[in-house]
């Protein structure tokens, strides 16, 4: 993978977390059979389809969990149906390489759970469209309560070529499939990109300093860690000016942390929390995503 796709990649990764993960994703088969990290302690342990057999679940976390929400009353989430946020994404002095969508559908009875269905969408624009056509997007059936993965779907369409992928998450193997799915067995917890950026908005960040959580990429599961790094008084974005929490983003693979990138995610200190700005510091690129316009 070339440099400038792969920064085309990590974007689209990012904008499906607004900022979570950072990690290149390539387009292969849902089926395939996935290396998962044991989050916390970094034992193997299994993100495959339904008749693999399940190694273990996660060791207990030190790092606080946010209390269980209702699921009965929207007031309990700083989200709302309905909710749509437009990211412009620009890499080293490329302005507006890439536009980005997280879109909060609905909730809706998913296969008898209470779930959000949540949703991104990621654009090149020109002149990088020219050399990188990239029309992806991504779907989550999250549970409403703690946004753990119900099911993730990606529809990549990336230089003509078409990938689909609907994986239903399972920690049993026995869950309700539709015929068009493929089970996924992963570790108790686990969220998806989509998922992870709406619970990081439910977390506290006035009483809570750190955050770990299992995520599926689709891929590969990792455990991502998430840490309060203060407050910025005066974030400018094409949005507007926030007053931000600062949320530094690590990302551990098999127990070991991926150190090729720094991410910073800003939270604006507004009730819905908003994510208004995303940094990524990576080795051959700087990334910059910021909110143009939120509904």
């Amino acid at each position: 993978m070339t440099k400038l796709s792969a920064t085309t990649a990590i974007i689209a990764a990012l904008a499906c977390s607004a900022g979570a993960l950072y990690w290149t994703y390539g387009p292969g088969s849902a089926a395939r059979v996935s290396k998962a990290s044991q989050p916390v302690l970094g034992s193997a342990a299994p993100a495959t389809p339904h008749n693999s057999s399940f190694a273990a679940s996660p060791a207990p976390s030190n790092a606080a969990e946010p209390k269980e929400r209702s699921a009965s009353s929207d007031a309990a989430t700083p989200f709302h149906a309905g909710e749509v946020l437009e990211f412009a994404a620009d890499v080293a002095k490329l302005s507006n390489v890439a536009n980005l969508r997280l879109a909060i559908v609905d909730r809706q009875n998913f296969f008898g759970k209470n779930a959000w269905h949540l949703q991104a969408f990621a654009h090149t624009e020109n002149p990088l469209r020219m050399m990188f056509e990239l029309d992806d997007q991504f779907d989550s059936y999250s549970d409403a309560a703690t946004l753990s993965s119900l099911q993730y779907e990606m529809h990549l369409n990336e230089r003509g070529e078409k990938q689909e992928s609907i994986q239903r998450m399972s920690t049993t193997g026995t869950e309700r499939t539709a015929p068009n799915a493929t089970q996924t067995r992963v570790v108790p917890g686990t969220r998806d990109p989509l998922g992870l950026m709406q619970y990081l908005r439910m977390v506290d960040w006035e009483k809570v300093r750190e955050v770990r959580s299992p995520v599926y990429d689709g891929h590969k599961l990792y455990d991502v860690r998430a840490s309060y790094a203060g407050t910025a008084d005066s974030i400018a974005v094409p949005a507007g000016t926030f007053s931000a929490s600062k949320i530094d983003l690590r990302v551990f693979d098999e127990g070991v942390e991926m150190k090729d990138a720094h991410v910073t995610l800003y939270l604006a200190n507004n009730a819905a929390r908003t994510p208004v700005l995303l940094e990524a510091v990576m080795p051959f690129a700087t990334a910059r995503v910021a909110l143009v316009k939120m509904k």
